[in-house]
């Protein structure tokens, strides 16, 4: 991989060097969300409450996991340009740093979610029938923090490494352990039929407890796998490091960071205050939000992919001060990562309908949903090109102009927006997925700006 993004390399090799970080990256996320489907649809077959108790608290995990991942954001960009200047030394005081934060970052939220997970169900207006439910669901998936966190940094480091395939196969190992535990841990005893065998499947009934249980160990398996890859890794383990705090290696790296966390945390704070306006709509809505969200996010796999790829290969010409090569990059992502988010919106507005059959049997929350995936389905376009600038501005280190710019587009038009016509003006789900449309569409106009100015770029010499 070196080899490829070292020196002057060919339109043909950088091409080639995208595909080889994006396609693991593309695949790990598709399993990821083919558990969520799986998930989904088997706590929907639950009931409508299930569904809603599960997804009422979704939003705190975006909150908590985009924070972690705002962290591994500043080692991303340390690391990877550490790798473009062939500083093997320091991208290796780098890990061992992300180590040492990975074990304060676990155990910190570990202690704050286990603590608040009896309130935050009322602190997200869900509905009193279904606030213990989702008390216990959220209290066991988040027992594991530490091992989520590790996976969550640990997998950054990696992919920081050009290293994409190793994160890719835990994922896909973790995807396994789920599904196959959701199966047996949901669902109650029952004969199945195979081949005219009638066989005898042991289950244990738990319902949306056993959903929960099942993700906490695919989790802590997980994050005990990534941390054992990372441990031996041929080029960016951290043995023999020290794992006191090197504030030479975190100054830049939490510089980085800081506005990254505050992006983050600020939307998906945001995200929260969306989700209880969302869940004071009844549970049709919710349930109708959950899916869609759900369903949505396999659609924007081919971008979060590419970006990826974008923040790696960036930080690397950075580090390799090759100007020529980072426009080049830009040149070749921009057209890629449009056609693919157009044919995805495609797909996504063609499929809503089925695609929400699959999760839910209620008539009402199937037409809701297939209505608000068709009107995000329109905008996917211009969100990807918002996601390839960002990754590019975040492979360099800078941070701060994507941290305002989401800010203003979650606080300014979708959370306000939202605010004003579900609150005040009593309109329902629809209105509030068209702010979020309008919060897309700003993202857009500010990064093309960004980029036709050449701000993103910090080797641009015009």
């Amino acid at each position: 991989m070196d080899k490829k993004i070292s020196g002057q390399i060919s339109d043909r090799s950088m091409l080639a060097a995208i595909l080889t970080l994006a396609w693991p990256t593309m695949l790990e996320q598709l399993m990821q969300t083919a558990v969520q489907y799986i998930d989904t649809a088997m706590v929907g077959s639950l009931g409508t409450e299930a569904t809603a108790a599960v997804g009422s608290t979704g939003t705190i995990n975006w909150l908590i996991g985009s924070t972690i991942s705002a962290v591994g954001v500043g080692f991303l960009s340390y690391i990877a340009k550490a790798h473009g200047a062939k500083e093997q030394d320091a991208a290796k005081r780098a890990v061992a740093q992300a180590v040492l934060i990975t074990c304060v970052l676990g155990v910190f939220f570990t202690i704050l979610t286990v603590s608040l997970s009896g309130v935050i169900p009322v602190w997200m207006q869900v509905k009193p029938g279904i606030q213990k439910m989702a008390s216990a669901y959220f209290f066991i998936l988040y027992l594991p923090m530490l091992p989520r966190t590790a996976s969550i940094i640990f997998g950054t480091v990696l992919r920081s490494a050009g290293d994409t395939k190793s994160p890719m196969k835990i994922g896909l190992l973790v995807n396994l352990i789920n599904v196959a535990l959701n199966f047996l841990l949901i669902y109650p005893g029952r004969q199945v039929e195979i081949f005219s065998l009638r066989v005898a499947i042991w289950g244990a009934g738990l319902g949306v407890i056993g959903a929960a249980i099942a993700s906490a160990v695919a989790f802590t398996v997980g994050g005990f796998c990534i941390t054992f890859v990372l441990w031996r890794h041929r080029t960016i383990s951290p043995r023999g490091q020290r794992f006191f705090p090197d504030m030479q290696i975190l100054r830049p790296c939490m510089r980085v960071a800081f506005p990254n966390m505050l992006q983050r945390f600020g939307t998906s704070l945001g995200y929260v205050a969306f989700a209880a306006m969302i869940n004071s709509l009844g549970e049709v809505s919710t349930a109708a939000h959950t899916i869609a969200n759900t369903v949505e996010s396999a659609f924007y796999i081919p971008g979060y992919g590419m970006q990826t790829a974008a923040a790696t290969l960036a930080g690397n010409a950075y580090g390799a001060n090759d100007g020529k090569r980072m426009k080049r990059l830009a040149s070749m992502l921009i057209p890629l990562e449009t056609v693919l988010m157009i044919g995805s919106g495609f797909c996504l507005f063609v499929s809503a309908p089925f695609l929400m059959r699959l999760f839910s049997a209620h008539e009402a929350v199937i037409a809701l949903g297939g209505t608000v995936l068709r009107m995000v389905a329109v905008s996917e376009p211009f969100y990807g090109f918002s996601i390839i600038i960002e990754g590019l501005m975040m492979g360099v280190g800078k941070t701060k102009a994507p941290f305002v710019y989401n800010i203003i587009g979650m606080w300014l038009v979708r959370i306000t927006g939202t605010f004003v016509c579900t609150q005040f003006l009593g309109f329902g789900l629809v209105s509030a997925w068209a702010c979020m449309i309008a919060h897309n569409l700003l993202l857009f106009f500010l990064f093309l700006l960004c980029y036709v100015r050449g701000v993103w770029d910090p080797l641009d010499t015009k």
